[in-house]
């Protein structure tokens, strides 16, 4: 068990800790942000009830609009709000990297937790899979969240609701095509490598651009 553990954990640590090590600037929110780990980690158990529920009640006839819909809007509505409600006003969140790491955080937290179950469940044979797929995919499409709660926040009062809405269907929107081409029959593994590529270029330029933000932020409060 403990290997199996270890085995779950690892890739969300390893994925936190390259978008930690990479803020190299501001005051680092660590215990803020073990505290958003926990929210993800938590969310996991209501979502999967409520999947578990539409699923035994047959709420839904086609698969698709189960798994590309109905999923990827619970995931990433649970992870939006609990950053709505519970980070976006807190103290520590200084500049717009922080967005980052609690966007990654967050989601990092959900996945772990699916991780663990799944891996108890279908054996370590396919963690490999897991770390390459749905670990890294949940890791990026939380800093795309976390990009634009983070612009959102240090935004003028007329743009903040129209990046909060972009922290939720931006993250959604690919999600959905990600869980749109796992259901695509035997040419899932000819889609899903450049999708994936393509994610993690979207997801390192927010990065890139929330780093340079930031940046402009403390230099002009270093100015004042």
């Amino acid at each position: 068990m403990f290997i199996l553990l270890t085995v779950a954990i690892a890739p969300a640590l390893a994925l936190f800790s390259y978008f930690y090590l990479r803020r190299e600037i501001g005051d680092d929110p660590s215990f803020t942000l073990f505290q958003t780990f926990v929210y993800g980690a938590i969310i996991t158990f209501p979502i999967l009830f409520l999947q578990y529920v539409f699923h035994e009640e047959a709420l839904f006839t086609s698969d698709v609009f189960q798994q590309v819909v109905f999923t990827s809007t619970l995931e990433e509505f649970f992870k939006w709000f609990i950053l709505l409600i519970a980070i976006f006003r807190h103290a520590e969140f200084n500049d717009a990297y922080d967005g980052i790491l609690y966007g990654a955080s967050i989601s990092l937290g959900f996945a772990t937790v699916e991780n663990i179950l799944y891996l108890v469940t279908f054996g370590v044979d396919t963690a490999l899979v897991r770390a390459l797929l749905p670990v890294s995919s949940h890791a990026l499409f939380g800093v795309v969240m976390g990009y634009y709660i983070g612009r959102a926040k240090f935004s003028p009062d007329r743009k903040v609701k129209r990046y909060l809405a972009f922290a939720f269907v931006a993250p959604l929107s690919l999600h959905m095509m990600y869980n749109g081409i796992l259901l695509v029959n035997d040419m899932w593994m000819y889609l899903i490598v450049p999708f994936m590529l393509f994610l993690w270029w979207f997801g390192l330029t927010r990065v890139k651009y929330a780093h340079r933000l930031t940046m402009w932020q403390l230099s002009g409060n270093k100015k004042e």
